[in-house]
């Protein structure tokens, strides 16, 4: 299994803000972590708000840290909201349990990293990561 690349990593980071132009969507800040939640590539457009680089990071970092994309994370956050307020305690605060936040896959199913994107809302943010993702023939797993 190879890593995920600091070339890979780029290119996802710049065709998901392509993608988003292409959708009209609010300015993004996308965030892209390696399978061990180290941060590997991060641009943050020209008018997104300050706090969407701890956003981004956190979606990405909770998808990585439960091995389930945002998505599904949302859903189980809203069966098990005590079990994710633990979490996000015991993270410090680093989980983010809503769409945006899209596991990063090669052929074979193993988890290269995670994107995480915020600034507009979850769903626009998690189709740019999963057409980004796929954009470098990787597997994208929102949830």
């Amino acid at each position: 299994m190879q890593p995920l690349s600091l070339i890979q990593a780029s290119k996802i980071v710049d065709a998901s803000l392509e993608r988003a132009r292409e959708l009209k969507c609010q300015p993004l800040t996308v965030a892209v972590l390696d399978a061990g939640g180290h941060l590997v590539a991060l641009k943050r457009e020209d008018g997104s708000g300050i706090l969407r680089p701890q956003i981004a990071q956190a979606k990405a970092w909770g998808a990585l840290g439960m091995g389930h994309g945002g998505r599904a994370l949302a859903e189980r956050a809203a069966a098990a909201p005590a079990f994710f307020a633990a979490l996000t305690d015991i993270s410090g605060g680093r989980i983010a349990p809503v769409p945006g936040g899209v596991l990063v896959r090669d052929g074979s199913g193993n988890i290269l990293g995670a994107v995480g994107i915020s600034g507009d809302h979850p769903d626009k943010d998690e189709a740019c990561a999963v057409f980004a993702i796929q954009s470098v023939e990787l597997m994208a797993d929102g949830g």
